[in-house]
């Protein structure tokens, strides 16, 4: 939000006539400022979120060179928890955290451990499961259903490609013309769109704001050229 009303403040600096990003402008300033004590106390609970994720030193691969006993880790965790007791009752995110910790590790915390005393053991199935949701989307695709029960019985089985070949694999993608793929691609990106700017304004909203301004500012300034221009002409030929 708060890099939303910069970039709206930009662009009244450059186009000030705008009354409705005038109007829009001040309701987000309002918002932003409702919003400020909650961002803080959201910002604290993400901190405490990646203290609980090093105690576990998760991801491992952001740990290559610690080895830890599953003895270690339940002990820092314990420790962690008496440090980690919010008090203030209008901090919900810190004591959704701090409740949801609690149960989740009394409830799982031993079935955890073993991950840190088995070398090889994951720490989680996140990769089977990103695994298993790209066959389902790729199951949707290709049937147009919206169920994927079959893929209970033979997801693990399903394959992309039948191919036994490279060259059987090329020869069937061949069979699709190249003029039909460019279309299909150019209704994919369009439709991926409004997906991919929340996407850019999630992940880099700076660089995503500033990209709308320019293109704000940019856009007015054809329309002002075109409209001095039709102005100028219609002097020259009354």
């Amino acid at each position: 939000m708060e890099v939303i009303a910069k970039g709206l403040h930009q662009i009244l600096a450059n186009v000030p006539e705008s009354s409705y990003l005038q109007r829009l402008s001040k309701q987000v300033d309002r918002a932003v400022a409702m919003g400020r004590i909650q961002a803080n106390d959201l910002k604290e609970s993400h901190e405490w979120l990646q203290k609980i994720a090093a105690c576990l030193r998760y991801p491992a691969s952001k740990y290559p060179e610690q080895h830890v006993t599953g003895a270690q880790v339940a002990q820092e965790m314990e420790l962690l928890q008496q440090q980690f007791q919010p008090k203030q009752r209008y901090r919900r995110p810190q004591m959704a955290l701090c409740s949801n910790l609690q149960r989740l590790w009394n409830a799982y915390g031993e079935h955890l451990l073993p991950c840190y005393d088995i070398p090889g053991l994951p720490a989680d199935n996140l990769r089977l499961e990103s695994l298993f949701n790209r066959l389902r989307r790729h199951q949707r695709r290709i049937s147009g259903r919206k169920s994927t029960r079959e893929l209970r019985e033979f997801g693990h089985f399903q394959v992309l490609f039948t191919a036994e070949s490279q060259a059987e694999l090329l020869e069937q993608i061949r069979q699709v013309p190249l003029p039909a793929y460019h279309e299909k691609r150019k209704q994919l990106e369009a439709t991926e769109g409004t997906r991919k700017f929340f996407h850019r304004l999630h992940r880099d909203s700076e660089k995503a704001m500033q990209a709308l301004v320019e293109n704000y500012v940019g856009r007015c300034q054809e329309i002002a050229t075109a409209n001095h221009s039709k102005i100028e002409a219609d002097r020259q030929h009354p």
